[in-house]
């Protein structure tokens, strides 16, 4: 059976982020994964984690300046010694909560860039990538690439699984993995199957959602009863991040795990 992780930047709404820990616990979990929460003081998250026995699976870095369209900053010429320094606390919190992958968000394109414009934002992912990955390594931290759908993040630098995999492949560092997102490879490309078995060896974490709509996973036209299944047939032995947007309450849409997977340990 897959390990399961709750996203906690989406999962549990109905309380505070701090309450979210153990709610996750109280509802089975035993690991959580969350976007940004650098507002937080970290020793706080890391109280949470303990006081409710929880791994902390997956952090993203900081964004960017989110209200203005920023998803991430590691393609934007320029912005070099902020995206270190954003890599830099990232590190720092993956450190103090025992965390041992960081997603690395690559960025938004301007509307209507050309070739040129996404090549150099390319060059830019590869080069800031390369520069970072050595102090992740040392701390023991992989760190994250993912493609992204364009209708829920319009002009991501890159959406489908090839271009994330050839990004990894060309920064060449051995702890780069690619976050691999079920939810936005159904949204862009389908044939998920396929591709996990294709990039499995690469492959740093998995996510899951219901299409359409990012709800639980038993909505829509995803077979996850087949497909989690398949996971473990292959031999894989990370987490799945539940990253969905709960339908009604939490905790009384998550009986989708029992009827996917069967009963719960």
């Amino acid at each position: 059976m897959p390990r399961l992780s709750a996203n906690l930047s989406f999962l549990f709404p109905e309380v505070p982020f701090l309450d979210r820990f153990g709610a996750a616990a109280r509802a089975g979990f035993a690991g959580v994964e969350f976007g940004f929460a650098y507002d937080v003081p970290v020793a706080e998250i890391a109280a949470r984690l303990s006081e409710h026995a929880l791994a902390c699976v997956l952090i993203n870095a900081p964004p960017g300046n989110l209200s203005q369209g920023e998803r991430g900053i590691a393609s934007l010429p320029g912005r070099e010694a902020e995206f270190a320094a954003s890599v830099a606390e990232a590190l720092r919190y993956a450190q103090a909560l025992g965390c041992p992958r960081i997603h690395v968000m690559s960025g938004v394109t301007p509307p209507g860039a050309d070739g040129a414009r996404r090549a150099l934002q390319r060059s830019t992912l590869v080069g800031n990538l390369q520069r970072v990955a050595a102090a992740a390594e040392r701390l023991g931290v992989t760190l994250l690439v993912e493609a992204l759908n364009p209708r829920d993040v319009p002009n991501y630098l890159f959406s489908t699984q090839a271009e994330a995999h050839a990004i990894r492949a060309a920064v060449a560092a051995p702890n780069l993995a690619v976050q691999m997102d079920f939810y936005h490879t159904q949204m862009v490309e389908g044939d998920i199957a396929a591709k996990l078995e294709r990039w499995l060896p690469h492959i740093g974490h998995i996510q899951i959602a219901g299409v359409p709509g990012r709800h639980e996973p038993d909505i829509g036209e995803i077979n996850y009863a087949w497909l989690l299944r398949r996971v473990d047939a292959l031999g894989y032995t990370g987490w799945v991040g539940c990253e969905y947007r709960p339908l009604h309450d939490t905790v009384a849409g998550l009986g989708w795990r029992e009827r996917l997977l069967g009963p719960m340990a």
